[in-house]
């Protein structure tokens, strides 16, 4: 009898509040291959889950993601087998000639228990070289800086305090503070997977003027209605193809291309060579969360790294797993914060002559598309009322003009003073790698 036991993606101390929950996990081809034909595999932690969602992977590959019924804890291979008889071949991941060097960075503030879970996930990377900058930004509490010292005690992990609350500002200082080739950056409401930072190398290798890759950010835990209505909205949990991104080549597919909002990745996992990163000014201190923008510092470094002339990669083989919020209260104050930074970012990208002129020749795709993501009314009290959600993120889009020049005239969104001092080393630093300043 087939004892295999499947964890799950997220540990969580709450089960599922609805009949709707999925189980989240995955599993690897070959395990499924091997199998007697009636053998099963018992998911832990699986109780008051019906059904389950299993990230199918073929080793270092990712094949795609399969649903299944549970029955009493268990699902049949047999049903597995027929599901990944569905899905595509997976793509061919790219070897790196020689492993980079990364830094990892993640920025929290006032969530040492989520933080404790995202570390013990990151000291755990395969990896040969690494390192990990944890950035306290604004805490109220020494919470955070207690938590690496009095847990994360073998020089692995440091600490880098920013006073100044945003996003941006964090980022920057572990920009600032790094010391890998490769800058990768995640948040503390995650769990990465064990080779991601080999998937992030695999995905600069794909070319010499690839400056930023993004990784796969799958919904670790569908615990709630509230975390499946969020995973069915974006699109960065479903970037399965690998694909380089550049202004040269505009792919056919995404009309609305650079301003393809979500096709690139998110935040919560992406990583930047560091001197361009450099280069091009960090993140713009106008932007995320902190800010009265509330987000869009991702967007932005994103499209900036395209205008830059250079590349951009989306490699699923590197996977980051994200707990979405669980409750209403949280999701709204989210979409809050994605609608202002949208509305935002447009204004910059308004505001650019270079920007304006392709964003203006994209306008009428974008507003297709922005009608096609827009909630859709229904009967179901319950359903009406998270599209209410997703309608109040679309109104707050109007509020981004607004805060986003309040932030501008709070003095925010200059290149930091620090950024700029480093501004001949970096010079020096790309001329050793033979690329280019950006102005």
């Amino acid at each position: 009898m087939n004892r295999q036991v499947l964890q799950p993606a997220m540990a969580s101390k709450q089960g599922p509040d609805w009949p709707g929950a999925v189980w989240v996990g995955e599993i690897d081809a070959a395990t499924i291959a091997a199998a007697d034909a009636a053998a099963s595999v018992l998911l832990a932690c699986s109780a008051g889950y019906s059904r389950a969602r299993l990230l199918v992977r073929d080793g270092a590959r990712i094949r795609g993601f399969i649903d299944v019924p549970i029955e009493q804890g268990k699902v049949g291979f047999d049903v597995m087998r027929d599901r990944i008889a569905d899905l595509a071949p997976a793509p061919d991941v790219w070897i790196p000639r020689a492993l980079p060097t990364f830094t990892v960075v993640v920025c929290t503030r006032d969530r040492p228990a989520m933080l404790r879970e995202a570390l013990r996930s990151i000291v755990k990377l395969d990896y040969p070289h690494f390192s990990v900058i944890v950035v306290d930004n604004a805490s109220a509490t020494s919470a955070t800086q207690d938590l690496v010292a009095q847990e994360f005690q073998s020089g692995l992990v440091t600490v880098v305090v920013e006073p100044v609350p945003g996003l941006s500002r964090a980022r920057n200082a572990g920009l600032r503070h790094a010391t890998g080739e490769f800058v990768a950056y995640t948040d503390d409401d995650v769990v990465v997977d064990r080779n991601w930072l080999r998937g992030l190398a695999a995905g600069f290798a794909r070319g010499d003027d690839v400056d930023c890759v993004c990784g796969l950010v799958p919904s670790g835990e569908l615990r709630t209605e509230v975390q499946l209505y969020f995973d069915g909205k974006v699109t960065w949990s479903r970037n399965l193809r690998p694909r380089k991104f550049n202004l040269a080549s505009p792919p056919i597919d995404l009309p609305t291309f650079p301003f393809s909002v979500g096709e690139f990745g998110t935040g919560a996992n992406f990583a930047l060579r560091r001197v361009r990163g450099l280069a091009l000014g960090g993140f713009d201190t106008a932007f995320g969360v902190g800010t009265r923008t509330g987000g869009g510092e991702d967007l932005d470094l994103f499209t900036r790294v395209l205008f830059s002339g250079r590349s951009l990669v989306v490699e699923p083989a590197a996977i980051v797993w994200h707990r979405h919020r669980d409750d209403l209260a949280a999701l709204r104050i989210q979409a809050r914060g994605y609608g202002i930074g949208l509305g935002a970012w447009l204004t910059k990208v308004a505001l650019n002559s270079r920007t304006a002129v392709l964003a203006v020749a994209r306008c009428r795709s974008a507003f297709s598309v922005l009608h096609a993501k827009a909630p859709q009314r229904t009967p179901d009290s319950g359903v009406q009322t998270l599209a209410g959600v997703g309608w109040y993120e679309i109104t707050c889009i109007a509020q981004g003009p607004w805060q986003y020049f309040r932030q501008r005239w709070a003095g925010e969104g200059v290149l930091p003073v620090e950024l700029r001092c480093s501004a001949h080393d970096t010079e020096l630093a790309l001329r050793r790698e033979g690329v280019t300043t950006v102005g």
